[in-house]
């Protein structure tokens, strides 16, 4: 087994945000169409570019995804949220604006949430003494320093 780094774990998370993204839409129950299914024609096709779609993801990329989901528990809430929202590719900017703090701190909180995800899936105890900067800079150690 190897060891989790922040990398890992960040490039794990954006890939469950790409999965879910994937996953087609939740419909209400008994939704149906009643409108009969158009077959285009070559005709209709000239001219157009081709739509290519994505396969969905795997069952093992569920899974996948779900477990690093999960990980988020062991978060706070709002930096629940701040690690979700980057692993969605949202801008910093609505970030700041939903959570009302600045660029540097959302980072900086980002970056705790990576810290703890990485000590508690590398078997280790966060530390609740120490401050967010001491956690960070283990964690981007290996925390062998």
């Amino acid at each position: 087994m190897t060891d989790w780094t922040t990398t890992m774990v960040e490039d794990r998370l954006e890939l469950a945000a790409d999965v879910f993204r994937a996953l087609p839409g939740v419909k209400p129950q008994g939704y149906f169409n009643a409108w009969p299914e158009y077959f285009h024609s070559f005709a209709d096709k000239v001219g157009q570019t081709p739509q290519a779609r994505r396969p969905r993801p795997g069952p093992r990329q569920i899974t996948e995804a779900e477990e690093a989901l999960l990980w988020l528990r062991w978060l706070e809430k709002d930096d629940a949220r701040i690690v979700w929202l980057r692993a969605e590719r949202t801008p910093w900017k609505p970030i700041c604006w939903e959570m009302g703090i600045s660029r540097a701190t959302a980072n900086r909180r980002m970056q705790y949430g990576l810290a703890v995800i990485v000590w508690r899936l590398n078997g280790k105890r966060v530390p609740r003494n120490r401050s967010v900067a001491f956690v960070v800079s283990k964690a981007r150690c290996g925390m062998g320093c």
